[in-house]
Parts: structure tokens; sequence; C-alpha cells
């Protein structure tokens, strides 16, 4: 047990990373941890034919995709026989809220897909949070409480295998604002840490730690530090909620690799996953490439009042906090009061 190490590794990166430390005794965490071998992708064309032969011999009665207004699952979904559910989550909440399921419904009717949209509501959120805990033994990311009410909606309509493109960013080099230069250690560990425990806890460890086996004198190998640390981060809220709704997780490109390096010049000139962005165009001709957005998470609106009181943390640590930042102390708040109770 050491509390104090994992709140501070739950607020920097969103994970933790030992699995041997825990909140408490009675609790226990695992992460997706990367198994296999990769499968070299050379080009466009090979690509192409790669997820077609990943995506070969699904039942539509029985596949579903999580389906955003996005490239990636929009590729993915391309490949799917006609007749598979294409589920899109739509946030309830202010009038302003991203809604990507008119974008969505395009890349649906384009495949004859059924496009399902799925309501996310606060209470709806806040309803999982306990049964979440449960399952993962730590506290959650955001985007695991929508995973688990899209995949719940899936099951009850038969959905047994649930596609989606979460690799994409990892593997073709979707990073855009990670990859934006050739980092310093100091200035990347400032970039990355999601919210710095010191800043809000009253007792907390230094988490610098997890940077310094990517240290190269003044500079850090930013490219292995994604590829290992971000990629746990990265696939860890997925993979438990998949397993807590005992839902085969099809990503097709979860085990490719590019054959050569990424052309950082080509991305930091504003082409990032440039080989995903020609396969969408040769998939959706009469569609454009849509900007990038993140999966809607409404933390901000469904946040805004929000102020921590547990004693853990220091007052005021809800001050000049984005949404998501919030929620990681709103999260870490609710998991604390399901296992230490205040009153």
């Amino acid at each position: 047990m050491d509390k104090i190490y994992c709140m501070s590794h739950y607020l920097a990166f969103r994970y933790i990373a030992d699995e041997s430390k825990n909140f408490f005794p009675q609790l226990s965490h695992r992460n997706f941890t990367p198994n296999f071998t990769h499968d070299l992708i050379a080009s466009v064309d090979e690509l192409d034919s790669y997820i077609a032969r990943q995506m070969q011999g699904l039942d539509p009665s029985t596949t579903g995709i999580m389906l955003s207004g996005g490239i990636d699952s929009a590729v993915v979904a391309s490949y799917l026989p006609k007749g598979a559910k294409a589920f899109t989550m739509r946030c309830i909440a202010s009038p302003t809220s991203i809604d990507e399921t008119k974008q969505a419904a395009l890349y649906a009717k384009s495949y004859g897909l059924e496009h399902i949209i799925v309501p996310i509501r606060w209470e709806d959120v806040l309803a999982r949070l306990d049964s979440i805990f449960s399952f993962d033994g730590v506290p959650c990311h955001s985007i695991e409480p929508l995973i688990d009410i899209c995949l719940s909606a899936a099951k009850s309509m038969g959905v047994r295998t649930m596609c989606l493109g979460e690799s994409f960013d990892l593997v073709f080099g979707g990073m855009d604002k990670l990859l934006a230069k050739d980092w310093g250690f100091d200035e990347f560990v400032e970039r990355y840490t999601f919210l710095d425990p010191k800043r809000v806890l009253k007792e907390y460890v230094d988490t610098k730690e997890v940077f310094e086996p990517y240290r190269q004198g003044e500079k850090i190998d930013f490219l292995r530090f994604i590829d290992e640390i971000f990629a746990i981060e990265s696939s860890t809220s997925y993979w438990r909620m998949f397993e807590k709704n005992s839902m085969r997780y099809l990503d097709p490109c979860q085990k490719v690799k590019m054959a050569q390096p990424f052309d950082l010049q080509k991305i930091r000139n504003g082409s990032p996953k440039y080989m995903v962005r020609e396969l969408f165009a040769r998939r959706y001709k009469d569609i454009a490439i849509p900007d990038k957005i993140p999966m809607p998470r409404e933390v901000e609106f469904w946040l805004r009042d929000y102020v921590p009181s547990r004693d853990e943390f220091v007052d005021g640590a809800h001050i000049g906090l984005s949404g998501d930042q919030k929620w990681q102390l709103f999260c870490l708040e609710q998991f604390l009061d399901m296992h230490d109770p205040r009153f």
C-alpha cells in the first residue's frame, strides 16, 4: 500500500505504472501491456490490404464500431460489412457541446452501417463510477465511463465485437503536439505531466523518476517515451472497459508499426497521420478530411462548480485547472470517499 505514491502518479499520468503499488491493502490493479511483435507497414497500399485482412469474416449482426467524427474510426468503419452497428457518443451538457453525430452519420451512410447515437449524461457518468472503481482498483480516466456506457448499450443490442481505431494516433504519428519539437528534458516533463501533484496535494512524491530512463543529457528520447509510457496509459482505459463488459476488442492496427520512422517534418508542417489521411481520402472520396478533435468529454461544463474538500488536497486546489484536470481531482476524491469515507 502506498496511497501518496498512487495519488501522485494518477494525477501526473492518469494511470499508475507500478502494479505493485496500490491505494489500499485490499485493492489491486493491472495495466495493458503489449506482448506482441509488430507488423511493419511501409505504404498506404499495404495499410489498406492489412486492415482489410484484419476485418475479414465479421458478422454484421454481432459487430459494432465506436465511430467518432474523426478519420481513425472512419477508416476502420469503411471495412465493416453492411448492416454493422456504428455507435457515436453524444454528451448532453452545454449548448456548445461537441457534436460529432452529423459527421459520423456521413461515414455510416457511406458504407451502409446502422448509425446509433448514445447519449451521455452527467448522471449516467456518476452512476458508473463505483462499478468502474471496483473493477479497476484505481481512479479512472475521464473516457472510461463513456466507453462503459457505450459498450453496455452495444452489448444490449447483441454486439459481441467492437471495432475502433484507438491505436492510430500512436502508430501513425497523430500525437502532433507531443511530436511538435525535439524536447528538452525539463520542458517535456512539464508538458507531459497532466496535473503536477505538488500543485494540488499536501503530501506527494516526485514523479520525475518516470521520465529519467528516457533522459539524453539535457534532452529526452520523447519518441521512445511515447511508445512505452503513453501507449500504456492510452490503451489501459479501453482495455479495462472492454474486459469489464466482456466485449471483444478489435483495433485492426494494434500490432502495426510504420516501417520507416515518422516524417517529423511533415507532421510538424501540419500533416499528422499522413498515411491515414491518404487512406481516408481514398475511402471517402466525397468527404473532406475533418479537423482533429478529442473524444467529447464535457467535464469543463459538468465540473464548473466543483470544489474539492478532502484533507489530502491543498486549499483552492481546483483554481486555474482545466476541466480535464478537475476531473482528475474529482475522480480521485470520489475514489477516496469510496474506500476511505470521511463521515
